[in-house]
């Protein structure tokens, strides 16, 4: 275990949040909401906000309705657009942490180390960078989509030019008439490539996979619109009702392929509307059924590919030779930026490489060989007192918000019980955790995401979906909604005298 640092304090918290992102602050205000108070929130960077802080690119939004990518509690009648760009995200982020008051819980700039359980004394030790702190319990609220991914391939390093990941974007670095590779065809790639085009001197798009992409239905709001919400907040109501119900039904398709089938058909036929020349149509129509890979919504995304000065390359990036990017067919650029449309590491919770279980196991090292698994996306074997937001197979077509949402629920009502009834440690019981991870394997395997003959990031490297929900949110919700103490190992203080192993 690491040396104490400084600002250690002898205090023992109820509960320690990991992070102040969508699903920090989530738990953060329920749990002030539901009377549990003494707990302590950090973050390693200087502000609220979690991806949407990190991610700046140009032209960062939500591909899911603002009316819903917001929360429950805190409605906004100030969003621009029915789909929210990241600036507003980020602020809307920012005034709920203020208006709910959590901000001065937050001790910002600090960043977890490692977390390790005391088996003894029943409480975690969390080391920071600024200090050491003790937690009967943990909310790792850290997220699916982080740590950037890049990947290694042969003399980057060599790479003359300018080189960033999109969720790092270097905005001093002045595009105009700079020759680009962009490498992945990406959420994030559909988004950024239409912004930087009219800039740039000649833009190299690197597609390994074509993906889907369909009309953003998107629309501006007006200040006439923003009153009208702001005053009726009817309005508001259903227009976030209707939203879930089409994502509702989007989800049903998902879990049942032979829904879907037309809407492939459909999908090819705007194609031909979209795209005039016949090799590139070919080149972007995707050869796996929708919804294998995430749907991408996107208006501009298919002209900035026909503008004069973009060349598709339908092939994977290999490497460099000087400021040579070079593909996976041979063909050949010179170019003086690289930017990474690559996504994330999804597979492997960064979070993985500082918790350690309650047998001093490092997490990372337990699922090297093969993606984590949890009880409804939220506790881990072996990690007692402990609570994974956003976690293995939660991943539902909606607003993450949402389920964290649901997650909170949770994990609210396990924290209240532990308190109430003095419970020192609970940890899922093994034979409860493999029969429900066997049967959301089951379920996933005659879902688009597994039948649809895609290799998405939803798979592992053993072919193991690791991040869907093979049913519905809201039976996500329903399972979500209280915890069962029978599904857990309880130990109980000392003080009541009495131990149960459920």
């Amino acid at each position: 275990m690491p040396k104490n640092k400084r600002n250690t304090s002898s205090e023992i918290y109820d509960s320690f949040i990991v992070g102040a992102g969508i699903s920090g602050l989530a738990a953060a205000i329920k749990l002030k909401q539901s009377g549990y108070e003494h707990f302590k929130i950090i973050e390693k960077a200087n502000r609220v906000g979690g991806t949407w802080r990190e991610n700046t690119y140009p032209g960062c939004g939500c591909d899911v309705p603002s009316s819903l990518y917001s929360y429950s509690f805190a409605p906004s009648s100030e969003w621009s657009h029915l789909f929210a760009k990241q600036p507003e995200i980020l602020h809307y982020l920012e005034t709920v942490s203020r208006d709910f008051d959590i901000e001065p819980m937050i001790e910002f700039n600090t960043s977890l180390d490692e977390a390790r359980w005391d088996e003894q004394k029943k409480y975690w030790v969390l080391d920071t960078n600024n200090g050491r702190h003790f937690a009967k319990s943990v909310i790792f609220a850290t997220g699916p989509i982080t740590e950037p991914s890049i990947p290694k391939l042969p003399d980057l390093e060599n790479f003359k030019g300018e080189m960033f990941h999109s969720a790092q974007w270097n905005h001093d670095y002045d595009l105009s008439d700079k020759r680009v590779a962009v490498i992945g065809t990406g959420a994030s790639a559909i988004q950024f490539v239409p912004q930087i085009q009219p800039k740039v001197k000649t833009l190299y798009v690197f597609q390994r996979t074509a993906p889907w992409v369909l009309p953003k239905p998107d629309l501006p709001l007006n200040n006439i619109s923003k009153k009208a919400i702001a005053h009726f907040p009817q309005i508001q109501k259903n227009w976030r009702n209707t939203v879930a119900h089409i994502l509702n039904g989007v989800n049903f398709g998902l879990r049942n392929p032979k829904a879907l089938k037309p809407v492939n058909v459909l999908a090819k036929q705007l194609l031909k509307l979209q795209i005039k020349d016949r090799t590139l149509r070919k080149n972007v129509t995707p050869n796996f059924d929708i919804g294998c890979k995430r749907i991408l919504f996107a208006n501009n995304y298919y002209p900035a590919l026909q503008a004069p000065n973009t060349t598709l390359i339908p092939h994977g990036f290999v490497g460099v030779e000087g400021n040579t990017v070079i593909a996976a067919n041979g063909e050949r650029h010179d170019v003086d930026v690289i930017i990474w449309g690559t996504g994330f590491e999804v597979s492997h919770p960064p979070i993985g490489q500082r918790v350690f279980n309650e047998k001093g196991e490092r997490l990372s090292d337990l699922w090297k060989d093969s993606s984590p698994e949890a009880y409804l996306g939220t506790a881990i074997d072996k990690v007692p007192n402990a609570f994974l937001m956003l976690g293995p197979n939660v991943l539902v077509y909606d607003s993450f918000i949402r389920l964290a949402e649901a997650q909170t629920d949770y994990i609210v009502d396990a924290l209240t019980k532990m308190k109430r009834e003095s419970i020192s440690k609970m940890v899922i019981r093994p034979d409860v955790l493999a029969a429900h991870n066997k049967r959301v394997q089951r379920n996933l395997k005659t879902t688009v995401f597994n039948s649809g003959g895609c290799s998405s990031y939803y798979l592992d490297q053993n072919g193991r979906n690791f991040a869907a929900w093979p049913w519905s949110l809201s039976e996500l919700q329903r399972r979500l909604n209280a915890v069962d103490l029978n599904e857990y190992q309880v130990n109980y203080a000392a003080k009541q005298n009495k131990s149960k192993a459920a």
